[in-house]
C-alpha cells in the first residue's frame, strides 16, 4: 500500500505545542535525537508467565477487581455530538444505555426497561430521541431516566413511576471520553481520571473533534496480547514494515506515569529537537503521542486523526476492540475527503491485519504450551511497567 505523505486537508485548527498542557509539552521537549535514543537504549530482562494470557482464573479475577470496580471507557464523546444522541452498548457483558440529556450531560443506565427488563434499544448505532420507547409494552422515559409514560397505567394497582426510573450507573465524560462503572451500587469513584491525563486530553482537543469512522473488531486473542503492541516500539519497523514502518525511526521515545496511565511519545520519521521551535506547526507532524489509559483503552496521534481503540475482554481468549477515527472537523472539500477515507483504510489495514492478527496467532502458540513465560526487550520496556501497575489492582 502506497505510504507516501498524504495531501494536506483544507487549513483548519490543529494542535500545536503551544495549545498543549504543560505536562506534555515538557514531555515532548525531552525527546533526544534518534541517535542518542538509539544509543541508550536500554537492555532489560522481564518476563511473563504464558498464563497470565491463558488461565480463567487470572480472567476472572480481572472481571471482579478491575473492569467491575473501576471506570471503564465505553465510547468517545463524539458517538454523543448533540442533545438528545442516544446509543446502546453491550461490549463489557452489561448492557448498557448512553443518553446526552436536555441539559447536555451524558448519563449511563442499564438498558432494561422498568416493566419487564426488555432491551430498551437493541442496536449500537446513534440515535436521536427526545424519549426512550420500550418496543415491548412501549413504557416510556426521559433521556434523564425518569419514567413518563405507561399504557393503560390505571391497570396497574399502586404503581409509582417515581420508582420505576432506569438503573443508573455512576458515569463521567472527561477528556473526550465516556467513563461509566460497570456496578450500579459502587460509589461514583472516578480519581482514576487524574488531573494530569485530563488536561493532556482536554489540550488535545479530544472532546471536540469529529468521528469520522469507527469498526468494531472481533479477535481471538486475549485482551493483554491485544494491547501490549501498543506499549513498544520494537515491532514497528517489523510488523509494519509494508506500511507505516518506514515513517518512524527504531526507538522507544520518552515516557511518563500519569497515575496507572501511560504517555509515550516519540519522534516521527527524521526527527530533530530543534523542530520544536517552528511556531505554530502541527505537533502530530514530528512527534507520535499514544496513551494507554488504564486498563484498556489507546489513544494515538497521527498529522490529521486521531484514533481511539478500546481493548474490551469478552473470554479469557477473544477481545472485542471498538475503533474510532476522529478529525478535527468533517472534510469539507474532496481532498480532504480523500485524505480521510485513505487514512481510514491504512490504518484499518493496519490494525486489522498486522497488530491484531499478531496478537491472534501468539494466542494460538502460548495455548499450544509452546513456552512457559515470555520475554521482552528494552524496546519493549513500557509493557513491564503497565504489567505491574496490572498487579497492583489484582492484589488489592
Amino acid at each position: 500500500m502506497n505510504v507516501s505523505k498524504p495531501i494536506a486537508p483544507s487549513k483548519h485548527k490543529v494542535a500545536t505545542l503551544e495549545s498543549l498542557s504543560e505536562s506534555l509539552v515538557a514531555a515532548i521537549r525531552s525527546i533526544p535525537p534518534h541517535e542518542q535514543a538509539v544509543a541508550e537504549a536500554p537492555a532489560i530482562d522481564a518476563r511473563r508467565p504464558a498464563s497470565s494470557f491463558l488461565d480463567p482464573g487470572v480472567f476472572k479475577r480481572e472481571q471482579e477487581r478491575i473492569f467491575r470496580r473501576l471506570p471503564m471507557a465505553v465510547t468517545v464523546s463524539a458517538m454523543l455530538p448533540e442533545k438528545g444522541s442516544v446509543i446502546a452498548h453491550n461490549g463489557y457483558g452489561v448492557p448498557l444505555l448512553l443518553a446526552r440529556g436536555k441539559d447536555g450531560v451524558v448519563r449511563a443506565f442499564l438498558n432494561a426497561c422498568q416493566h419487564k427488563g426488555s432491551m430498551l434499544i437493541e442496536d449500537c448505532e446513534h440515535h436521536k430521541l427526545s424519549r426512550i420507547t420500550c418496543p415491548y409494552h412501549a413504557w416510556t422515559y426521559g433521556l434523564d431516566g425518569a419514567l413518563v409514560g405507561v399504557p393503560r397505567e390505571e391497570t396497574f394497582k399502586n404503581l409509582d413511576k417515581a420508582e420505576r426510573r432506569l438503573a443508573e450507573l455512576p458515569c463521567k465524560e472527561a477528556g473526550g471520553i465516556v467513563w461509566v462503572i460497570l456496578d450500579r451500587r459502587a460509589p461514583p469513584d472516578f480519581s482514576l481520571i487524574n488531573a494530569d491525563l485530563s488536561a493532556d486530553l482536554t489540550s488535545l482537543g479530544i472532546g471536540d473533534m469529529h468521528l469520522y469512522g469507527r469498526q468494531t473488531f472481533d479477535l481471538k486473542a486475549n485482551w493483554k496480547l491485544v494491547l501490549e503492541p501498543f506499549l513498544e516500539a520494537y515491532h514497528v519497523q517489523r510488523l509494519h514494515s509494508k506500511t507505516v514502518g518506514p515513517m518512524f525511526a527504531d526507538v522507544s521515545g520518552v515516557h511518563d506515569l500519569l497515575g496507572p496511565h501511560i504517555r509515550q511519545i516519540s519522534g516521527r520519521g527524521d526527527f530533530a529537537p530543534e523542530k520544536l521551535d517552528r511556531v505554530g506547526e502541527n505537533i502530530h507532524k514530528m512527534v507520535t503521542i499514544t496513551y494507554q489509559m488504564f486498563p484498556c483503552t489507546v489513544v494515538i496521534g497521527s498529522p490529521y486523526y486521531l484514533s481511539v481503540m478500546i481493548i474490551i475482554p469478552t473470554a479469557v481468549d477473544r477481545s472485542q476492540v471498538d475503533y474510532f477515527m476522529l478529525t478535527q472537523e468533517p472534510p469539507n472539500n474532496a481532498k480532504a475527503e480523500e485524505l480521510y477515507s485513505r487514512s481510514l483504510d491504512l490504518i484499518l489495514k493496519v490494525f486489522g491485519t498486522e497488530d491484531f492478527r499478531a496478537a491472534e496467532i501468539s494466542q494460538v502458540g502460548l495455548a499450544a504450551g509452546a513456552l512457559d513465560e515470555v520475554v521482552y526487550c528494552g524496546l519493549e520496556v513500557n509493557i513491564p511497567v503497565w504489567q505491574k501497575i496490572l498487579d497492583s489492582y489484582l492484589a488489592e
